[in-house]
């Protein structure tokens, strides 16, 4: 069995024909010269289960490393890494506690032992909401594009379209499939008897004016106006750029909804034609008028993404059929600040709750960093630029039994790529496949030469720094944070 992977963060050359839900993702660089499983460079905790699947307690990682060398254990999976006994084992179980900090763009999990404080792994989620909510807004938009031209196409249906009851829209429903699925795993190779969950609601009218209260919190801005006569009279009925006046004005962005802006009143503003089509995309700092961009204020999107779905997470937790704690925002910062612990994720989710030990024990953790990046295009064909299909349709995802996306080992005895290949594949029907390699990009490797490490399924995998404790002070040392560094990429097949 192989066993160890380790990542690097190494900038790669641009290459062309590959898919690019390929390469959404860091690359994961698998170190084999041991059958020892090198989670990153921090002593994190391996779990474990028994032949029966049943988890059973974590154990040090030189405790693993005994096992598989002695042929009593082997690599069930690598993320998180989990081995499998090859018999029962007879320890008594000791009951662990899952703690998760919901959010908007980062979701953090900790696996926290309550007798010794101790922190057994932890995780962040990086969600790819707005990802979807950009490729819903392509689509619409290319959609209604066809409409208008001359083209064959099915018509727009609007009053004969009905939602299921509890329906989310697809970038919300994205976070709760991914916080749902990564509770299951956890659930599934670790022992856990817990489950706490920071519930946090946001106020969005306290947080853009914390001293409003009495009438005015009830009525809010717009009380008695329009949007444009209300933007009329705060910007004194004249262009709030040129200051023109006696001219026809419009409503425009402060920070363009191309940009991440949205239309809540105060990231309105009312300016001339001439000076809208001036400022295009431009936010009003940029188009040089910073005193008109003191008026945007931070949007709200996360905020009223977590009022929405914070009682649906909770609920589908409920499901389980665990114990479940709720904490707030408050106690989860106070046990953070009393412990002396920076501001994280994934420590916000280990501090979680009442339950949350007077001390807990960070030391040398190696936190695991996953993204979301989906199981590829529903796209049946790419087209050029001007909508028409310029590859054939899409057939089966997996060729000769592989994957794009797979982790892969490819041993070449022979030739000009003679060697052994560790690295992500990118399938072919020809059955001469492309591995990306921390090196570069190895072409044409023949799939006879293949064996997967770890399928796709659809999160890339990376660590965050190791922490290291001092004076109860933590300090993020050695690495730094892993991001995606591969270039976005279109098929050319």
């Amino acid at each position: 069995m192989l066993a160890s992977s380790k990542l690097c963060n190494i900038e790669a050359n641009k290459t062309e024909g590959i898919s690019p839900c390929f390469y959404d993702m860091p690359l994961i660089n698998i170190s084999e010269a041991h059958v020892t499983p090198e989670m990153g460079e921090g002593k994190n905790m391996v779990l474990v289960i028994d032949n029966n699947k049943k988890p059973v307690n974590p154990c040090r990682p030189a405790d693993a490393r005994l096992l598989l060398k002695g042929g009593k254990a082997a690599v069930f999976r690598r993320f998180p890494f989990t081995i499998i006994l090859n018999e029962d084992s007879l320890q008594k179980v000791r009951p662990l506690r899952l703690k998760i900090d919901p959010g908007s763009t980062t979701t953090g999990m900790a696996l926290v032992d309550d007798k010794t404080g101790k922190v057994i792994s932890a995780l962040e989620i990086s969600h790819r909401s707005k990802t979807i909510s950009r490729s819903m807004i392509s689509r619409a938009s290319s959609r209604k594009s066809r409409r208008y031209r001359n083209t064959r196409y099915r018509e727009a249906r609007y009053n004969n379209r009905k939602t299921a009851s509890g329906w989310l829209p697809p970038s919300f429903g994205s976070r709760i499939a991914n916080d749902e699925t990564w509770i299951k795993r956890f659930m599934r190779y670790s022992p856990i008897s817990h489950i706490s969950v920071e519930i946090a609601k946001f106020d969005t009218q306290l947080m853009q004016n914390a001293e409003i209260s009495g009438i005015e919190y009830q009525q809010g801005a717009l009380q008695g106006y329009e949007v444009r006569e209300y933007l009329l009279e705060k910007f004194g009925r004249k262009c709030c750029y040129c200051g023109g006046k006696d001219r026809p004005l419009e409503i425009d962005h402060i920070v363009p909804k191309s940009r991440g802006g949205s239309n809540r009143v105060s990231n309105l503003a009312i300016s001339c034609k001439s000076c809208n089509q001036m400022k295009s995309n431009q936010n009003a700092h940029e188009f040089g008028y910073p005193e008109v961009q003191k008026y945007a204020q931070s949007s709200l999107k996360d905020a009223a993404a977590m009022n929405i779905t914070r009682i649906i997470l909770l609920k589908r937790i409920e499901t389980n059929g665990l114990p479940l704690e709720t904490g707030t925002g408050a106690l989860t910062k106070l046990h953070r600040m009393e412990q002396g612990l920076e501001k994280a994720h994934w420590i916000d989710a280990a501090c979680v709750g009442i339950s949350t030990p007077k001390k807990l024990l960070i030391n040398d953790l190696q936190p695991l960093l996953v993204k979301a990046t989906g199981h590829g295009s529903r796209q049946m064909c790419k087209v050029d630029k001007y909508g028409f299909p310029r590859t054939q349709s899409k057939k089966n995802k997996k060729k000769f039994g592989f994957q794009t996306g797979d982790m892969i080992k490819a041993i070449v005895k022979d030739g000009k790529k003679k060697g052994t290949h560790l690295g992500k594949v990118a399938v072919r029907s020809s059955g001469y496949f492309d591995i990306l390699r921390p090196q570069g990009i190895v072409t044409g490797i023949k799939h006879t030469a293949c064996r997967i490490i770890h399928k796709s399924d659809g999160y890339s995998y990376s660590y965050l720094p190791i922490i290291r404790e001092k004076n109860r002070l933590v300090e993020l040392m050695g690495l730094e944070p892993i991001t995606s560094w591969m270039p976005s990429m279109r098929s050319t097949r």
